[in-house]
């Protein structure tokens, strides 16, 4: 029996070390593997926010003043309502002199000018677009009496007499 124990302890001895050389081999080979894979890239997306302003009414003057013919926007209250003295003197026609009080919103100067005109006291809706420091006057199509506009959003500016930011006269 005894070299039957022998034996059966050269077999148990031989399965510890093929288990043993097994386990050796799988952690080497997981070892290994670990090593050859390549450190995990991340990339941080960078996100830049555009943030467009629309554009800022300022209290002042605003003034065309060429081929004969003047206007004058003064804004003495640029927060809604806005308001503010309107004049528009035309080469050949006659002086109209008043007060603007309105909305401005999107960029967009809508509201109602009152003016004196050969002592009548008069009122219509204009409506402007501020546009690189300039209001640009609207023009649409108006109602039966001429007071507004029959639909304000499809008024058409024109820049053919933007009226710039200037210094108001004293």
């Amino acid at each position: 029996m005894t070299h039957s124990n022998s034996k059966n302890s050269y077999f148990i001895s031989a399965s510890k070390k093929i288990v043993l050389l097994t386990f050796v081999t799988v952690a080497f080979f997981n070892c290994k593997n670990k090593e050859e894979k390549p450190d995990e890239v991340i990339i941080e997306e960078v996100v830049e926010e555009v943030v467009v302003t629309a554009p800022t009414l300022e209290k002042g003057c605003y003034t065309y003043n060429e081929n004969g013919s003047m206007v004058n926007m003064e804004i003495t209250s640029s927060d809604n309502p806005v308001e503010g003295n309107l004049t528009y003197e035309f080469a050949e026609k006659d002086k109209n002199t008043g007060t603007f009080k309105g909305e401005f919103n999107d960029g967009k100067l809508i509201g109602t000018y009152t003016f004196q005109s050969e002592g009548v006291e008069s009122a219509r809706q204009v409506a402007f677009m501020l546009k690189d420091n300039q209001l640009v006057e609207g023009y649409g199509e108006m109602n039966e009496d001429g007071t507004t506009f029959k639909d304000v959003n499809s008024v058409n500016y024109s820049p053919t007499m933007p009226l710039t930011k200037t210094d108001c006269e004293q």
